[in-house]
């Protein structure tokens, strides 16, 4: 018998039918609490060199053996498997089984994994601790169990409901993401997973945040499906004050996309893990299409207890990607849906400069208008969704893709045109010869110079054609615009933001 099953046979056969221990959310904020009234101590880097130097591959190349898989073998759905520490995941976590009987800690065991090609003295590894976990569940086929969700390097986790491939990644807090004074980043240093019974469909893990400035508790409620739902609750306690926190954090990657040519020659029409921000105000639905600037570009969207807001990957055509390996069309969009007031604050977007697909480089999350100071504790609860198809969106017409470009024209003039096209909700119903009137706001630095809005044969939508020249080059233009039926708005906001004309590589690169 493998050596981790033998570890929890004989508890499986004593806990199966048995709930876990009460353990909450107060028991790990107790532990925040009392953490975040010490001063921060960095955590000890103890990585052998023959871990700490891997490369990509030889990293990638310690597996763990699945079939140690914690539940392994059992009646219960879900299935646990333990992440190496080596390269850049250096900090080792704590990681618990909370059971009937009580917390019991999980100890590392190199006889867990396959250190494949590696050459690697495992004498070396003892009481290495992890750098992860992930979570496996039968989302796609009940003979299979494929992954669910992952926990691996500072605060970072993502996850798949059916059907989906990984994209885009959650963060449990963002601290001065964008600020001058450089960025924190906090990490769960440990973790506490509920030991659930056979007919349980919901996996229940707590974690212990600490950075420098502050500390925080979290619980995750994990509910797999078509949708897969994370119920996230956090309570944040502050050493000393912050500029700024990021609730609800997503992080992903836009290099280009169709209303941003590629920078090189490159067979595939579209790369991007997200094509846009959608956030749903206190009077709006807004859509932001992202942008890949040159240099730090950042956005915002003031509103009072927000009802929701994601990254999402609108596109779903194969044919707009073409990457067989990627298969960006399957990556799943990831939408935050807060609980209770909220109060007043504003929806982020960090957009940052990546020449490559291999770095994110797109960030969304909440700020809250007052920022903590030294001493404040601060609490959070919200539901997390992956999803594929349906997503959430409004009862409205939505902006499915957006083209920027004149087409062919004689004489070129310094003028911009956008072609923005909308589909869904109202407009299914209308017919061809309905009167659309469309709303155009151009914000300082830009002037309208042409408007158009027309029926599109091919979706059965409308397309919006804008034609805008800049009148000041030297910082970004906003523009906005939506539909109406000249009475009320039939489709969300569309919300673009033109980066300084100085900060452009050349025209298609915004």
């Amino acid at each position: 018998m493998p050596a981790i099953l033998r570890r929890f046979f004989v508890l499986a056969v004593l806990l199966l039918a048995l709930p876990a221990q009460a353990f909450d959310l107060d028991d790990v904020a107790k532990k925040a609490s009392k953490l975040a009234e010490k001063p921060y101590e960095k955590p000890e880097v103890k990585l052998p060199p023959t871990l700490a130097n891997l490369n990509y591959d030889q990293y990638r190349d310690i597996r763990f053996r699945p079939d140690h898989a914690i539940w392994r073998g059992t009646r219960i759905p879900f299935e646990i498997q333990l992440l190496h520490p080596g390269r850049y995941y250096d900090r080792a976590i704590r990681l618990n089984l909370v059971t009937a009987d009580g917390v019991k800690p999980l100890r590392y065991d190199s006889r867990d994994f396959d250190y494949g090609k590696n050459q690697i003295n495992v004498d070396e590894l003892k009481d290495l601790g992890f750098a992860g976990f992930r979570v496996h569940y039968p989302l796609n086929s009940d003979a299979y169990k494929d992954e669910l969700i992952v926990f691996q390097g500072a605060s970072y986790f993502r996850a798949l409901g059916k059907g989906q491939r990984y994209g885009l990644s959650a963060r449990g807090l963002a601290v001065d993401t964008g600020e001058l004074t450089g960025e924190e980043f906090p990490s769960f240093t440990e973790f506490w997973i509920e030991w659930p019974r056979a007919e349980d469909h919901q996996l229940t893990i707590y974690a212990l945040l600490d950075s420098q400035r502050l500390t925080g508790a979290y619980r995750f409620k994990v509910r797999p499906g078509e949708d897969t739902r994370v119920e996230v609750s956090c309570k944040l306690f502050f050493r000393s004050q912050v500029n700024k926190i990021g609730i609800g954090a997503l992080t992903s990657m836009f290099m280009y996309g169709e209303n941003q040519p590629a920078p090189v020659e490159d067979y595939r029409p579209e790369v991007h893990d997200s094509d846009g921000l959608l956030v749903h105000t206190d009077q709006e639905w807004v859509w932001r299409p992202l942008v890949n600037p040159r240099r730090l570009l950042i956005t915002s969207f003031g509103t009072t207890n927000p009802r929701g807001f994601g990254l999402l990957q609108r596109d779903r055509d194969f044919g707009h990607y073409e990457d067989l390996e990627a298969r960006y069309e399957t990556r799943p969009s990831a939408w935050v849906e807060p609980k209770g007031e909220w109060g007043k604050g504003r929806v982020e977007l960090v957009m940052i400069p990546t020449p490559d697909e291999t770095n994110d480089n797109i960030v969304a999350y909440w700020v809250p208008e007052r920022a903590p100071q030294a001493g404040d504790s601060v609490a959070f609860n919200y539901d997390l969704y992956w999803q594929l198809n349906p997503e959430h969106h409004p009862d409205l017409a939505r902006a499915e893709q957006t083209r920027r470009g004149h087409g062919w024209v004689k004489d070129a003039d310094d003028s911009l045109r956008f072609h923005i096209d909308f589909a869904g909700g109202p407009l299914t119903d209308l017919p061809a010869d309905a009167k659309i009137v469309p709303g155009v706001w151009i914000g300082d630095g830009g002037e309208l110079l042409e408007r158009q809005a027309y029926r599109n044969d091919v979706t059965g939508g409308w397309r919006l054609s804008l034609r805008i020249r800049r009148t000041d080059e030297s910082k970004p233009l906003e523009m906005r615009a939506v539909l109406t039926d000249g009475e009320r708005n039939i489709s969300e906001t569309w919300a673009y933001v033109l980066p300084a004309a100085s900060t452009a590589r050349r025209l298609g690169d915004l």
